[in-house]
């Protein structure tokens, strides 16, 4: 995993000390810029309880940890992970006998990858967002490995996440004038999902602001051709239209100035 990803966002002012919880590519735990040890038992529950967010019912998080056999050994089990946990100097679970929570001042990575997603859709992203990309989608995969049911929803919530705000990523470094940028995010929403629309759209804007028709037209063609030989169809109207436009515009600019030329 991309070890700028892992670093750069846990430097919250103010809490450089705090320990980190990893969940893409981990899940794994850094505190005070060591790697720790985790309990196989305790990288499950700690990994449950951070998708969960807020406060979990200790019976729920034993009984989906631990189906197999009865309450009583299920909360047996979930004892033993905590105190395993603990015996590591991994201590990021505030217990107590009902609940279970990620302490206060833990870092989280996919929360830090949420609100970074959260602010660029919602068009409040900061400057050290739009610089945020330097890190590959390839280490964002969450939990790698694992095919729990909770951990596949949470899993295309992360990629359908991340794909929207790479998309938006490059439509705000576009309008920043930071054109390779904005070329290089739409690509690695393009890499993630070959398929998706907004982000061959994302891409085609992304070089047609630069100025380059070739390439925009070389990547609607690729996708073109993609979505014929997979799905048997032609791009939506609003992708085709994009090209169609340009030229358009292109072709009345030369237009005024040679008219102006006639006139004189």
């Amino acid at each position: 995993m991309n070890q700028q990803f892992l670093t750069s966002p846990v430097r919250v002012p103010g809490r450089a000390e705090a320990p980190a919880l990893h969940l893409l590519g981990g899940p794994r735990v850094v505190h005070q810029g060591k790697w720790l040890d985790v309990p196989e038992g305790g990288k499950r529950l700690l990994a449950f309880v951070a998708l969960h967010g807020g406060r979990v019912e200790r019976r729920h998080a034993a009984g989906a940890l631990w189906p197999s056999g009865d309450d009583l050994r299920a909360a047996g089990n979930l004892r033993s992970a905590l105190w395993r946990l603990k015996a590591a100097g991994i201590d990021l679970l505030d217990s107590d006998k009902c609940s279970l929570a990620v302490r206060e001042h833990t870092v989280v990575d996919l929360y830090v990858l949420y609100g970074w997603a959260g602010r660029l859709i919602g068009g409040t992203a900061t400057a050290h967002d739009l610089s945020a990309l330097k890190w590959r989608t390839d280490a964002l995969d969450l939990l790698p490995g694992w095919y729990d049911d909770w951990v596949l929803l949470e899993r295309e919530r992360v990629r359908q996440r991340l794909l929207h705000a790479l998309e938006a990523l490059s439509r705000e470094l576009v309008r920043a004038g930071r054109h390779a940028e904005a070329v290089e995010s739409a690509l690695l929403a393009v890499s993630t999902e070959p398929l998706r629309e907004s982000a061959q759209r994302a891409l085609i804007e992304a070089h047609l602001a630069e100025g380059n028709l070739i390439e925009a037209m070389r990547a609607y063609d690729a996708y073109r051709g993609l979505v014929k030989r997979e799905l048997g169809v032609e791009p939506g109207c609003e992708l085709s239209g994009l090209i169609r436009n340009f030229c358009r515009s292109a072709t009345r600019s030369r237009e005024v100035p040679a008219a102006r030329v006639r006139h004189a």
